[in-house]
């Protein structure tokens, strides 16, 4: 019999009944526990193996539980959250330049961009997402509030050729993109990218710039691209190129390239892609309610594109749901494909995890369960009627569990989801100011 003295001393030990580390792909770890010591990973293990080793300070038993790695929401505009339903059932330019853009030009500021950020990362963390690629302007605000909710963000710093709340021309842009760069540098949770708004709106000068900025820091370049035929077309007119064609004459298609929607690619794209390492973030839900078109996902997957997921922002999905996303997805790829077994079970929780970790260059440290790794978990009751009875853990994921069912969230170790319940957030108060929000914005519509 081991002494209390033998043991290794831990933070935490979480045992459940199923881990699904998604690295190794589609293994399902049955009655195993994840040891964790100062917000790692330190070793997955079977629960009497587990009981034997480690004296954990804190243990968390999970008896109907699948632990999952945390969701990574691989594109996103948090404070459109507070634009959630505003212009519904429009095609994608009518929802943008005559109703988007207009309201946010009389509201967007730092206190909006805060309050939304907030009520996303409530949203979020009772979805089971621990990370989330912004895009949007007011990274300053959007960081401090993820950092002050030890949340982990890529916070994209806006680029974009008309004059804003944020930055009134495109030298301000880049200064002040910098300012927010060198003040996150290297910090553990906030990270940066940045976040052209999309071909039609960003100069070849602007891109030019990003790409030697992008080569010197090492930072992602995350943009919409080919989101509709219409960008497509007009690009062409005006460039005589495809959207991708003009990025790849301006050097920025590579591997830190995260090109968001692509419901508009070729299979010489596709190809293109594959070869330089570029990431595709598909988006259905916000492609099929703004009627954009399909992205070919399963071309995609075979075509050795790393392809991860996001919900886009709330004014256009309108959720933030991480696993309706995943589902979504799945199911959709197979009707695009004429192929039931295509974008399987197991790809669609990789594509929600480990491949969206790998889109933010961020796989070395989250996306799957593994030793080394930050401790950024989610747990999901598979007990419940709607998950029953159970032949396969993965499948229920992908296709029968609802973001309701997750019960805790760790990032970092930190427990930020305890039985349902946000751990030191103040709800009621985002939530006042959600409504406030919208009586002002509705006020001025």
């Amino acid at each position: 019999m081991t002494s209390d003295a033998s043991l290794q001393p831990i933070d935490l030990l979480i045992s459940a009944r199923w881990i699904v580390p998604v690295e190794p792909d589609r293994v399902v770890l049955e009655d195993h526990a994840v040891a964790i010591d100062g917000g790692a990973i330190v070793e997955v293990l079977p629960h009497d193996d587990a009981a034997k080793k480690y004296a954990p300070r804190e243990r968390v038993d999970l008896p109907g539980h699948a632990l999952v790695p945390g969701l990574v929401n691989a594109h996103t505009h948090n404070p459109m959250t507070l634009l959630r339903g505003l212009a519904d059932d429009l095609p994608l330019m009518t929802w943008l330049q005559e109703h988007i853009w207009p309201v946010e030009a009389k509201v967007i500021g730092a206190e909006f961009v805060r309050d939304g950020v907030e009520l996303a990362i409530a949203e979020m963390l009772r979805g089971g997402t621990t990370c989330c690629n912004e895009n949007y302007f007011f990274p300053d605000a959007q960081a401090h509030a993820y950092k002050a909710h030890g949340f982990r963000a890529m916070v994209g710093l806006p680029i974009i050729e008309f004059p804003s709340a944020w930055a009134k021309d495109r030298d301000e842009y880049f200064e002040r993109a910098l300012a927010v760069h060198d003040h996150y540098r290297g910090d553990a949770l906030v990270g940066t990218a940045f976040a052209p708004h999309a071909p039609y709106t960003v100069a070849d000068a602007s891109f030019e710039r990003i790409r030697t900025l992008s080569d010197q820091l090492d930072l992602p370049v995350h943009l919409h691209l080919m989101e509709t035929a219409r960008e497509v077309e007009d690009s062409k007119r005006e460039h005589d190129l495809r959207p991708m064609q003009r990025l790849q004459k301006l050097g920025l298609v590579n591997d830190r390239l995260i090109a968001v929607h692509m419901t508009q690619v070729s299979d010489a794209e596709i190809v293109l892609c594959a070869e330089a390492g570029v990431s595709v973030v598909h988006c259905p839900e916000s492609n099929l309610k703004l009627a954009s078109g399909f992205c070919p996902a399963e071309k995609l997957r075979r075509g050795g594109v790393n392809l991860a997921l996001g919900t886009d922002g709330c004014a256009s999905n309108n959720d933030l749901d991480m696993f309706g996303e995943l589902r979504t997805a799945a199911l959709l790829a197979k009707g695009v494909a004429n192929d039931a077994a295509a974008f399987d079970d197991a790809f669609a929780l990789r594509a929600a995890t480990l491949n969206g970790a790998k889109a933010l260059q961020l796989d070395a440290k989250i996306g799957s369960i593994e030793p080394g790794k930050r401790a950024d978990l989610a747990a999901v009751r598979l007990d419940e009627v709607e998950t029953q009875p159970l032949y396969n853990v993965i499948s229920h994921l992908a296709y029968a569990v609802s973001r309701r069912q997750v019960s805790d969230v760790w990032i970092d170790g930190r427990r930020k989801l305890a039985d349902g319940a946000l751990v030191d957030f103040d709800l009621a108060g985002v939530l006042e100011k959600a409504r406030r929000w919208r009586e002002r914005i509705a006020a001025i519509r």
